[in-house]
């Protein structure tokens, strides 16, 4: 744990996958051909902390949904990007308009093309169902499944790093 804290100390941005660490991971397609995806309200509560703390917040996911922009927005999320499945590719793009490195930067993800990210960033970590291999190659492991609390976790231990967490609580005191 200590290994994780020295980690998230100098985080300036957190990006999120979406299916699978947002969501529990199941698509759900209705008759209309929309879809559907269910979002943990503790994961929203995390990430809400992270923007007020003053900590940059992306999303780059593989697939494109008005779901997500839509939770996105309803976040305060800096930065989405959406149908991409280079995740390094894309981040990279994110970073080059920002003065943040990849070292400042922490990521949460659960499957093959999220690990490029994962293992170049400063804090990369998995969810507690992710890919074994993921899970293998990741600084850490959350102990919540995705959709489940694992991102409001993820949000706690960066805000924990930073000495901000008990002060991201006290605003609901």
């Amino acid at each position: 744990m200590e290994q994780l804290l020295t980690r998230a100390r100098d985080i300036r941005l957190a990006v999120f996958d979406v299916d699978g660490v947002l969501t529990d991971g199941r698509l759900y397609f209705l008759p209309d051909g929309s879809e559907a995806k269910a979002f943990s309200t503790l994961d929203g509560q995390g990430i809400k902390m992270l923007v007020q703390a003053g900590i940059r917040t992306a999303i780059i996911t593989g697939r494109e949904s008005i779901v997500v922009a839509r939770r996105a927005a309803a976040l305060g999320i800096h930065h989405l990007y959406q149908g991409r499945e280079d995740k390094l590719a894309a981040l990279n793009e994110l970073l080059a308009g920002q003065a943040i490195s990849l070292a400042q930067t922490a990521y949460l993800g659960d499957d093959l093309p999220d690990l490029p990210a994962i293992r170049r960033v400063g804090l990369g970590m998995a969810v507690a169902n992710a890919d074994g291999f993921v899970r293998q190659q990741a600084h850490g492991v959350t102990r919540t499944r995705g959709g489940e609390g694992a991102a409001r976790e993820f949000c706690e231990l960066i805000l924990q790093a930073k000495g901000l967490l008990e002060q991201a609580r006290a605003a609901y005191w």
